[in-house]
């Protein structure tokens, strides 16, 4: 095949992608949802459930068989660099705010899907080849369907609570705790579980060991050299953005050769950033537009068209996907709203962090991706749980609204700054009356 057809089709591909991106993530604004809940649907719509299935020829020609390896590459770069933005967000001193109740809500949003997702999974592998492959054990079989309840969409999670404007107040204090352990723990669990299933026993240690040393090496020396180069140039020029760009594909090379996916090296890069003089948040102001508009849709029709609904074909199959989308609500949503009533938080905010921590968005996305191309569970599914991804993401909105309403009070429970309560020492007591009175109305 020539250049010029392979140019043609992959140019072909990436208009009908960005446009169909666009237009469901608009849709999906204007409806209310967030923006990813119309962009996972658009890479649903271009596959074989719906765009493949009433127009085959047409979508085959899109999306021919030999512009997959192109399309999956490109996805995993924009995967790559989609974690190190996150990562370039995540504020490891979060885990230290409202560390009790955020552990318990953590806890509970962990061990809850860990629990019920492996009950699930005992019935489900016992038909080989139907839901996990053939070679697939038991206990890999619990672990990897208990992972793929627990895992929270933190990126939506984190905007939603930015939107609102209550990032600083204990809803979003908690919230945004508990997510980022909840997150962290999960991808470190499934790093060390890719790597026992990806070879023998001493090659999976070393993968742990390699990614362990990765960790260790990028929070002390790693940290340390960075904010040394930042104090020198504090701002990101172009100089600094190729450099900043080579260590994410030598992270991601790293890890990937140590055996662990490579997205876990994007993402610890992205949080050993330096934050003085907003360096991170000029990194994000750089790299994400791109990522967002131009990577991450390949991503999502990449997953689309490994998603087929049509799999999903008799009544036994449908009861299973129900389950999933059931179990998944009641380990994760409800888990997280019991853990925090536990702790004294009201009604409303228990229920504001149980729709947030029930949303799976593009992590999970991210998470079925990994497990599918690792040969751990069937096309069939996959599918499944890509549907319960949707439902649950397309549920925090509207519950996040029936718990604060659309907009939230103009008083919210926000604790003053320091500077602030030294400045005014009475600021303190006026701002708990005011908390008080939003929480007794």
């Amino acid at each position: 095949m020539s250049g010029d057809t392979v140019f043609f089709e992959f140019g072909l591909a990436l208009a009908v992608i960005l446009l169909a991106c666009a237009a469901f993530g608009s849709l999906a604004k204007y409806v209310g949802q967030p923006r990813v809940v119309g962009e996972m649907i658009a890479g649903v719509a271009l596959g074989p459930s719906l765009f493949g299935r009433f127009f085959p020829d047409i979508q085959q020609q899109i999306f021919p068989d030999d512009l997959m390896p192109t399309l999956y590459v490109l996805s995993q770069l924009g995967l790559v660099m989609y974690m190190f933005t996150i990562g370039l967000e995540f504020d490891i001193g979060l885990l230290k705010k409202k560390a009790k109740a955020g552990l318990s809500v953590s806890i509970a949003g962990l061990a809850t899907p860990m629990v019920l997702g492996s009950i699930l999974a005992i019935p489900l592998v016992a038909q080989s080849g139907q839901y996990f492959t053939a070679d697939v054990i038991l206990p890999v079989a619990m672990f990897v369907l208990g992972a793929g309840l627990a895992t929270t969409a933190f990126p939506m999670l984190a905007r939603i609570i930015q939107e609102r404007g209550i990032g600083g107040t204990p809803l979003g204090t908690l919230a945004l705790s508990a997510g980022a352990a909840d997150d962290a723990v999960a991808w470190i669990f499934l790093a060390v579980v890719l790597a026992l299933v990806g070879g023998n026993g001493v090659l999976a240690v070393a993968a742990v060991a390699g990614g362990l040393v990765y960790v260790v090496v990028m929070l002390t020396i790693g940290r340390r050299l960075l904010n040394a180069v930042v104090r020198r140039v504090p701002n990101v020029n172009d100089a600094m953005l190729i450099c900043v760009l080579v260590l994410i594909v030598a992270a991601a090379l790293y890890t990937n050769t140590v055996g662990i996916h490579s997205i876990f090296g994007g993402f610890v890069l992205g949080a050993v950033m330096p934050r003085a003089s907003g360096f991170n948040e000029q990194l994000r102001t750089k790299v994400q537009p791109a990522v967002k508009a131009l990577l991450l849709p390949l991503f999502f029709v990449y997953s689309g068209l490994n998603t087929e609904l049509g799999l999903v074909n008799t009544p036994t199959l449908w009861l299973v996907a129900a389950a999933i989308v059931i179990v998944a609500v009641l380990a994760k949503g409800v888990a997280c709203y019991t853990a925090a009533r536990a702790h004294r938080v009201d009604r409303r905010e228990s229920l504001a962090i149980g729709s947030l921590m029930n949303a799976r968005g593009l992590m999970e996305l991210i998470l079925l991706n990994i497990v599918l191309s690792a040969g751990l569970i069937t096309p069939t599914l996959f599918t499944m749980l890509v549907l319960m991804a949707i439902l649950t993401t397309l549920m925090a909105t509207p519950l996040f609204n029936l718990a604060y309403g659309r907009f939230l009070p103009a008083v919210v429970d926000r604790q003053p700054s320091d500077a602030a309560v030294a400045a005014d020492p009475t600021r303190a007591r006026r701002s708990g009356d005011e908390a008080q009175a939003v929480h007794t109305r």
